[in-house]
Parts: C-alpha cells; structure tokens; sequence
C-alpha cells in the first residue's frame, strides 16, 4: 500500500539523500545521489536515518515508504530508524511544508502505519506513535490548522 501512495515519489531520485542530510547533520555539503552508496538497505536506514530531518519535502516523500516498510519489519523492537521516522512525522510543519505536501493517499498510508504502532500491544512504539497522532495526524489533532 505505501509503495502505490508514492510511487511517483520512490520513481524519482532525491535531491538530498539520507546520507546528504547526515552530511548536513556535520555541517558538511552533501553529496549527490550514488545508486551504489544509497541502496535503499536496512544498513543504509540504519547509518543515517538521522539525516531524515534535513530533506526537503520531496526527498522526504522518496523515502518514507521504506522508512515505514523498515519499521514494519522491526515492528516488536525499538529502532533508532523508526523513532527518526515518528519524530519526522510530528509538528509543526516547515516552510516550505512537508507534512502538508502529503496526498490523501499518503496520508491515509501514514496514519495506518501510526495507528499500528500506536494500538498494536507489541509495538515498540505504541506511546509515541500516540502522541505523534493527536499532535497531527486524527480528526481534531491538537497543531494541525482546521479547515473552516
């Protein structure tokens, strides 16, 4: 379900790759993108998934299906991977946005995999995948803007 919701997004490369933003986490400049360095393993997520927080909005939407796809594999242990992944999905938003870039699609994928972690008892995450919900991500969370 998650690979269809950003199919478009998991196509193209991203402009900062999560080794680019671990660059950037060191105040370095990142590198391009490098089919070989960036292979999309449970190593890669693991090393620099710390640098999930400095993508750009499209960067962020290349990656998220694996991300989640990652924590679903690792779901009854804690992971540094799915704790950046949680943290990342919290507000406030950025300028330019990119919780609000979302589809409904991905954002209904999002939510499954919150709601998930947060009421399966063998989640590794259950609490903060709760909070992480009622901060954005349920009808009435405490920081998203309503529509009125």
């Amino acid at each position: 379900m998650a690979n269809a919701a950003f199919a478009k997004d998991v196509a193209s490369s991203p402009r900062i790759t999560l080794r680019g933003g671990d660059a950037l986490d060191g105040y370095e400049d990142p590198s391009p993108c490098d089919p070989a360095l960036d292979e999309m393993t449970d190593t890669y997520l693991e090393r620099y998934s710390g640098g999930l927080t400095f993508l750009d909005a499209a960067s962020w939407r290349h990656y998220l299906p694996h991300l989640i796809e990652y924590a679903v594999r690792h779901f009854g242990r804690f992971t540094d991977v799915c704790d950046a992944l949680l943290n990342n999905l919290r507000p406030p938003d950025r300028e330019p946005p990119r919780l609000a870039s979302l589809t409904p699609d991905q954002e209904r994928v999002v939510t499954a995999f919150l709601e998930l972690q947060a009421f399966s008892e063998s989640s590794a995450h259950q609490d903060f995948a709760c909070q992480v919900l009622e901060e954005w991500w349920i009808p009435g969370a405490q920081y998203r803007k309503r529509i009125e």
